[in-house]
């Protein structure tokens, strides 16, 4: 009995201490984002709120953030069916497409300790504003982030909407072509604000690749 607890015990030094000398494992596990509810996912803007936190810092909210697209939300032109979006971790690009005419190009800020997940999902809904919030406050990446603009979430059958997982205009930083978020496509607002009217709910979305760290 002594030998085997003693084994066990030695299993679990084994397992912890691989988890915390191979990061990103370790803030991964402890710094989630929060789960949505998608059957109460709705639009969400306040406008009198100023402030936003982001790793822990706060940060000041924009005023103008849904000013790019303007007021009306309506999708532009007829959906032809051949519209696929394309996001390249390697290269942190998106890649807007109609059959082969490539529609729009972008840099993107994915997610670190490779997050964001790689496969064929499709667009479920689009919110044009929203709250986000997860992290953790003990690993320094806690945020709450109120007035997230142009989210437009995607799914599959391994990756539920629950997660929520999304591509989303971005007020917090401006690092783009790194890897910064908890998993989302992060998007300059400016860009996305071109992007949202064109996507169509299924529109596909294809992710791919590896982001290489210097």
């Amino acid at each position: 009995m002594v030998v085997k607890m003693y084994k066990f015990v030695i299993v679990l030094f084994i397992f912890f201490s691989a988890v915390v000398i191979s990061e990103p494992y370790w803030p991964q596990l402890f710094s989630r984002q929060d789960q949505i509810d998608p059957d109460k996912i709705e639009n969400k803007y306040d406008d009198k709120v100023k402030t936003a936190i982001f790793n822990n810092e706060e940060i000041k909210i924009p005023t103008d953030l849904l000013a790019n697209e303007g007021n009306n939300p309506n999708i532009l032109g007829e959906y032809s069916g051949e519209k696929r979006i394309e996001i390249d971790l390697a290269k942190q690009q998106i890649y807007a497409y109609e059959g082969e005419k490539l529609v729009y190009s972008f840099l993107v800020s994915t997610g670190l300790w490779d997050r964001t997940p790689t496969g064929t999902f499709k667009i479920w809904i689009k919110i044009r504003s929203q709250k986000m919030s997860g992290g953790s406050k003990e690993l320094g990446t806690y945020y709450y982030l109120p007035n997230v603009p142009y989210v437009m979430f995607f799914y599959n059958d391994k990756v539920a909407k629950k997660i929520g997982y999304s591509l989303h205009g971005t007020y917090w930083h401006n690092n783009f072509g790194i890897p910064m978020s908890h998993g989302c496509i992060n998007m300059k607002t400016s860009e996305i604000a071109l992007l949202y009217p064109w996507v169509e709910i299924d529109t596909p979305v294809i992710i791919y690749g590896k982001y290489q760290w210097q």
